[in-house]
């Protein structure tokens, strides 16, 4: 595995502690390498409500895009687990984030590497092999 997966990694592991999971118990965090290196991070964060619950990846990605460099998006860096036991199993995107990095892969053109990272490593996995056959922006013309 290379320094910058090693290191995106991480960062995902650091956020992770930051998660707010009072409900559930399981911590995520997600880490984005932008274009000119540097990283943005966020930690899933639960609601009573559930439905209104944020995925890790999705606030690294709001993160991104309030500073103005959604489309410098990358790769991305997923650890998670129940507290405690965070990267122990590996954790792939739910469904709605697979179609929230899809919007992404297709504003930056690129298909987005996802490092799902586990006690025993991290398998990569493209965007497009997480969510074949995807809706995107292109669907609405």
């Amino acid at each position: 595995m290379s320094e910058n997966i090693t290191l995106l990694i991480a960062a995902a592991r650091d956020a992770a502690q930051n998660a707010y999971a009072p409900y559930s118990g399981y911590h995520v965090g997600a880490a984005l390498r932008l274009s000119d290196g540097s990283i943005i991070t966020g930690a899933n964060f639960e609601n009573a409500s559930y439905g209104m619950t944020l995925c890790a990846e999705t606030v690294a990605i709001a993160n991104a895009n309030s500073a103005g460099r959604l489309d410098q998006i990358r790769d991305i860096a997923i650890v998670g687990g129940p507290a405690g036991q965070v990267g122990i199993h590996k954790v792939t995107p739910c469904g709605r984030c697979r179609q929230i990095i899809k919007e992404v892969a297709d504003i930056t053109a690129h298909d987005i590497p996802v490092h799902c990272a586990h006690d025993g490593g991290c398998d990569t996995h493209l965007l497009s092999e997480l969510l074949p056959h995807a809706f995107g922006p292109a669907n609405l013309k």
